[in-house]
C-alpha cells in the first residue's frame, strides 16, 4: 500500500503539471493502476491518520479531492470523497499548514476542495484564501468556480454523472466553450 511520500512524490515530481487538469487516458490510468485500492481505502476512513500532520494531510487531500476524479471520471464516485477532503481543507486552513506550505506549486491542492463544493458559503470562503496563497491563474479558476455556483447552486457539468436533471438554463450553459472544468 502507498505511504503520503509516494503519493506526493507521484503527484507533484512523477506527475507533470500540465497533466494535473487534464482529462486524459493515460493520466488517468496511471492513478487508476497505482492507487484506486488507497483511494477506496481513504474514502472508507481507513486513512484518518493520515491528517494528523501537514505532510501527510496533504497526500491525503490529492487521494480523497483529486485521485477519485480520475479514478472515476464522469461517474458520481468522482465526488465520494469531497465531503472528507472538504473537512481536512478547513483544519488545515484552521491549523495554519496551508499559510505554511513553502513550495507554491503544493498550494493549491490544499483549497482545491473549497473549489470543488458546491456550497457557496464555502466558494467565499475560498476566494480570499485562493487569492492569499495562490497564483493568479489558480485564483481565476477559483472565480469561475464561484460563479458558477453563485449562478446555479451546484455545478452543472456534473448533473449526469449525479443523475440529476439539467435545467434549460443548466443545458445552453454546458454548450458554451469551458462551461466544463
Amino acid at each position: 500500500m502507498p505511504i503520503p511520500e509516494e503519493v506526493l512524490r507521484f503527484w507533484f515530481e512523477e506527475t507533470p503539471a500540465a497533466a494535473w487538469f487534464r482529462p486524459g487516458a493515460e493520466g488517468d490510468r496511471a492513478v487508476r493502476e497505482r492507487f484506486t485500492g488507497l483511494t477506496e481505502q481513504a474514502q472508507a476512513g481507513g486513512l484518518e491518520a493520515w491528517g494528523e500532520s501537514a505532510p501527510d494531510a496533504l497526500a491525503l487531500l490529492l487521494v480523497l479531492d483529486q485521485f477519485p476524479r480520475q479514478i472515476w471520471r464522469d461517474q458520481a464516485r468522482a465526488f465520494a470523497g469531497d465531503g472528507q477532503a472538504l473537512a481536512l481543507t478547513l483544519r488545515a486552513v484552521e491549523a495554519g499548514w496551508v499559510a505554511a506550505e513553502p513550495a507554491p506549486e503544493r498550494r493549491p491542492f490544499w483549497l482545491m476542495p473549497l473549489m470543488h463544493s458546491e456550497d457557496l458559503a464555502l466558494q467565499e470562503l475560498g476566494l480570499p484564501l485562493f487569492e492569499r496563497h495562490t497564483d493568479a491563474r489558480t485564483t481565476e479558476f477559483a472565480r469561475r468556480h464561484h460563479a458558477v455556483i453563485a449562478r446555479f447552486g451546484r455545478f452543472p457539468h456534473r448533473n449526469q454523472a449525479l443523475g440529476r436533471p439539467s435545467t434549460s438554463e443548466e443545458a445552453a450553459f454546458l454548450q458554451q466553450p469551458g462551461s466544463r472544468f
